[in-house]
């Protein structure tokens, strides 16, 4: 038994500790704004102009967050944009003020000076199909009132994008390995087999737990910290770091 304890030490610290020790000592060695005051919050121009194109379109973000906790953790949203609409709808849940805030910021604004990727896209009528049943996700999200925010292990802002896109399986779509919290049961249920997704996750109340999936490859979750294989897209998933491609 206490060989196996020793045996399973080691793997947690090669594999979840190591990993979140060296970003968050990349994190320490970088610049960083030293107060969200100071940190860039405008726009980094990674989505067209709402008004260049009349089809509708939904986007997923994620980019890294604030803090140290930043060389861990991504913090994700949720736009939309209706077809013939010249403006963007930004959806963010957030621990301070309006608990999910609409248009706080740009739609594809920096967060605490980091630049924002794409997590998923859809354009013209499969955007068009998916905008109500997000709206009406967000409008159902249980977490929504002040005081229903949690950073650790949630819920958070990852907790409510998650929530959203397991309720709209026409997003296709999964939360990146850093964004923690997206593995916190919302709902309630600690085993979840989502069928038409494929995706079975089991949930220790967000602190640990296990997802298996077509989208998903296999995960591990240990306090937040995912590490899995994707073998769908030729890629390891590295607590801290996320998904790492071995196409290249």
């Amino acid at each position: 038994m206490r060989r196996f304890l020793r045996v399973l030490l080691l793997l947690v610290a090669l594999v979840y500790v190591l990993p979140a020790g060296l970003a968050a000592l990349l994190y320490l060695l970088g610049e960083h704004p030293a107060s969200w005051r100071d940190a860039d919050w405008s726009s980094a121009a990674l989505l067209p102009a709402a008004g260049a194109d009349p089809d509708a379109a939904v986007y997923v973000l994620a980019a890294r967050t604030g803090g140290l906790k930043g060389a861990l953790s991504e913090h994700s949203w949720i736009v939309l944009k209706p077809a013939g609409s010249t403006s963007y709808e930004r959806f963010d849940k957030v621990g301070w003020g309006s608990p999910i805030r609409r248009n706080g910021y740009p739609a594809d604004a920096r967060w605490y000076s980091n630049p924002p990727r794409l997590v998923a896209a859809l354009h013209g009528a499969e955007a068009t199909a998916a905008i109500a049943p997000v709206r009406a996700a967000i409008a159902a999200y249980p977490f929504a009132a002040r005081g229903g925010y949690t950073i650790f292990p949630g819920p958070n802002s990852n907790s409510f994008v998650a929530y959203v896109l397991r309720h709209v399986p026409q997003l296709g779509a999964v939360l990146p390995p850093a964004a923690v919290g997206r593995d916190f049961p919302v709902d309630g249920r600690l085993v979840d087999l989502d069928r038409e997704a494929g995706e079975l996750s089991l949930s220790l109340f967000g602190y640990a737990g296990l997802r298996l999936g077509l989208r998903s490859g296999l995960e591990v979750n240990f306090l937040g910290l995912v590490a899995g294989v994707d073998p769908a897209r030729l890629a390891l998933k590295i607590p801290a770091f996320g998904s790492v491609s071995l196409r290249d």
